[in-house]
């Protein structure tokens, strides 16, 4: 019995047995009034139809703002279950795509189904088989992507399979790479499906952002993320090895600028942040440095080309894991009395900032975490630490709170904590309100410095040789925060007792939503973030909240992960996962 089958098979006996398909009432299906399948175009992915949602984040510029208005601030209260559908077990954060009716979903275990948006009923499944060497967090997706008639999704051996969207059946595959693909985002744009890959134990060969034709699955360009001797940037890993520089791009997909043909994606911290022996000096310290890029940064890419047209590092020389692989979103904003073309991001080191999308240039920057103290705060000028000095090996920022590697047994704390502000969560943002919407984690941590050693000099890291680097969460809870986009400043808070690891989804309606992992799906007021409705359903939720219209009624859908995650005090152990979709009355 092959792997898939395998999986299946416990699936289909674990459900028979807890009933998870005893879903609601049949609900006779709406796709009749909708139109038949369309091929998905240029024109719809950059302009979607108010019923669909094509990308993880619904258009190219990131806002996950849906003009739906159906589901609003005084009805929100009478939202019911329309359906739900048991899926395999395992974990996942992922988005679906829905279009003309049809939902397309990545499953655990790298599979894809497609189902009826009124009832849920199956049109087709596809399951992939892959080696049981596959690490099972890799076999997780942060999205499929849809073009024409094909549904793409970038599986946990690094192969790129298209499927069609009538029948699931494949229609080519490509070998990515042979490190493995990772849960990274897919962005598809302009006849390309763009992907990332993260690096694993700390080798520069995988660590690189791809782009292959949509049709064929030819390879057209690969961008490293990680700068070698000779190329722009590449004097900032002083003269370590190429082969041992690591900041892989592995976590959300790109935005898009179709006018300047501009991809914008972030890029992870260098690997491993803390541990790391790098070549040049050796006096005991961590990094040998200034800069590491393109770690910690916005990079600009040409869509044709690949090539880099700039980049924007946060936090130069990182110790913290502020990584920056979540969303950028793209808008226009007066800002400072002028008005701008603006990419912006909620930067993992608790900075929201506001940068000009043509070349890069800082425009503008205001703090959204609630503890910071890593650094004393942003040049006006420039973007960057106040303490930071390019002239510098090694950044010092606040010795207090940044573990080098002479620090091994020695705890320093510094805020906010390592998985955030906001990570890798689906951020959103309102067009009408100029209000910016990121969900993550509140808090501070500790940690010590620890040495790494690596196999060779081709990468790759010796784990036993190394030292384990110990750390500590307190004051760690979960918030979402409303940021004002035009002054920058924080409009409104909600807390939760948790992490946040899902998303925001923000609507015509006044409503913003989003999961938590404690099983919760809660609505809140788009201004001033006071609950509107909240409905537990049993089981851990880190996939970001979507919505989509079938004729007159509209729906709101999240996924489930089916495992929870530290610091949530649950069974670990990987449960059977569901699409839930609720409407009104």
């Amino acid at each position: 019995m092959t792997r898939s089958h395998m999986t299946r098979a416990r699936y289909y006996a674990v459900a028979a047995i807890l009933g998870v398909f005893a879903a609601a009432p049949f609900t006779p299906s709406l796709l009749a009034q909708a139109p038949q399948f369309r091929p998905v175009t240029d024109a719809m992915l950059a302009n979607p139809d108010p019923g669909d949602w094509l990308m993880i984040n619904r258009t190219f510029d990131q806002h996950r703002f849906s003009t739906l208005d159906q589901i609003n601030k005084s009805n929100v209260s009478q939202l019911r279950m329309a359906w739900t559908r048991g899926l395999p077990p395992g974990t996942q954060e992922t988005t679906p795509v829905v279009h003309d009716g049809i939902i397309y979903m990545f499953v655990p275990g790298a599979g894809v189904q497609a189902v009826d948006g009124t009832n849920g009923d199956l049109i087709w499944e596809y399951q992939r088989d892959y080696p049981q060497s596959v690490r099972p967090q890799l076999a997780r997706n942060k999205n499929i992507g849809i073009y024409e008639d094909m549904v793409y999704l970038a599986a946990p051996d690094g192969v790129l399979v298209a499927l069609d969207t009538k029948t699931g059946k494949v229609r080519w595959e490509t070998k990515v790479d042979n490190g493995g693909q990772t849960a990274g985002g897919m962005l598809v744009a302009d006849g390309k499906v763009i992907t990332s890959r993260t690096c694993p134990q700390g080798v520069r060969e995988f660590c690189f952002i791809v782009a292959h034709d949509a049709k064929t699955g030819k390879e057209l360009w690969k961008f490293y993320s990680t700068a070698a001797p000779g190329e722009p940037g590449g004097d900032t890993w002083a003269d370590m090895p190429v082969e041992q520089r690591a900041a892989g791009p592995w976590g959300l997909p790109g935005s898009y600028d179709a006018k300047r043909k501009l991809i914008y994606w972030g890029i992870a911290n260098p690997n491993p942040y803390t541990r790391l022996t790098r070549h040049g000096r050796h006096d005991a310290v961590s990094f040998t440095a200034p800069a590491n890029l393109y770690s910690n940064s916005t990079v600009a890419l040409d869509i044709n080309t690949g090539k880099l047209a700039w980049h924007f590092q946060y936090t130069p020389n990182d110790s913290w894991d502020y990584d920056e692989i979540g969303i950028h979103m793209l808008y226009d904003e007066v800002i400072n009395g002028e008005k701008r073309k603006v990419v912006a991001h909620f930067g993992r080191n608790g900075f929201y900032y506001s940068l000009d999308r043509a070349n890069g240039s800082f425009i503008k920057s205001g703090q959204y975490v609630n503890e910071l103290n890593w650094t004393k705060g942003l040049d006006p000028k420039t973007g960057k630490p106040v303490e930071y000095d390019p002239k510098l090996d090694l950044q010092r920022y606040i010795p207090e709170t940044r573990a080098l590697r002479a620090d091994r047994g020695v705890m320093k704390r510094a805020c906010p904590t390592w998985h955030g502000g906001v990570a890798h969560q689906p951020t959103a943002y309102n067009p009408v309100k100029h209000i910016a919407y990121g969900v993550g984690t509140e808090g501070c941590f500790s940690q010590e410095g620890a040495q790494v050693a690596y196999k060779g000099p081709d990468g790759g890291i010796d784990t036993p040789k190394s030292q384990q680097r110990k750390y500590t969460s307190d004051l760690y809870y979960g918030a979402m925060t409303a940021y004002d986009t035009t002054t920058h400043k924080v409009v409104a808070k909600a807390v939760t007792d948790i992490e946040n690891r899902s998303g925001a989804l923000v609507t015509a309606g006044g409503v913003v939503f989003t999961a938590l992992q404690d099983g919760w799906l809660v609505a809140y007021d788009d201004e001033k973030l006071e609950e509107l409705w909240r409905f537990n359903l049993g089981t851990p939720l880190k996939g970001a909240p979507v919505t989509y219209s079938i004729g007159p009624k509209q729906y709101l859908a999240v996924q489930t992960s089916g495992r929870h995650l530290h610091p949530v005090k649950f069974d670990k152990l990987e449960s059977s996962s569901y699409m839930f979709v609720f409407a009104l009355n």
